[in-house]
């Protein structure tokens, strides 16, 4: 059974794409960390022309457009992301800083109470509180 190739690992130019997206996933983390986020951000188009299906190369490339400000480009990668894995925190995060950027708070804050309800992190709830401050202080104006 074990000599049989049908029953082996994945070879071929099936696994050779998944390990040249995973490289190429990996070099753009590591130039976003680096601080270049516009050559990540290259990459990660790369990465995504391979394998468009995958969410973490969208959220990946949303922060990375994000980053480099290219806010329209990030939000429609954050939500390709969703449409790709809605229960995808980061992504929901990365729509509602795209939004609170863009001036758009009640969007904003709709995405951060998904994002808080999805996952507890600070810097979610961070989020969502500035915004609604913000918000309630709009209202005393």
């Amino acid at each position: 059974m074990g000599d049989r190739p049908d029953h082996g690992p994945a070879q071929g130019p099936a696994r050779e794409r998944r390990t040249d997206v995973y490289a190429l996933y990996q070099q753009a983390r590591s130039r976003l960390a680096d601080g270049n986020a516009g050559a990540a951000a290259e990459v990660l188009e790369l990465a995504v022309q391979q394998e468009p299906h995958k969410a973490s190369l969208h959220e990946t490339l949303g922060r990375a457009y994000f980053a480099s400000a290219r806010v329209d480009r990030a939000r429609a990668e954050f939500e390709r992301a969703l449409e790709i894995d809605p229960s995808d925190s980061y992504a929901h995060f990365g729509v509602g800083r795209c939004y609170e950027r863009q001036g758009k708070l009640p969007d904003a804050a709709k995405h951060f109470k998904l994002a808080c309800a999805l996952a507890d992190r600070h810097a979610y709830h961070d989020a969502l509180s500035r915004v609604l401050q913000q918000l309630a202080a709009d209202q005393r104006y």
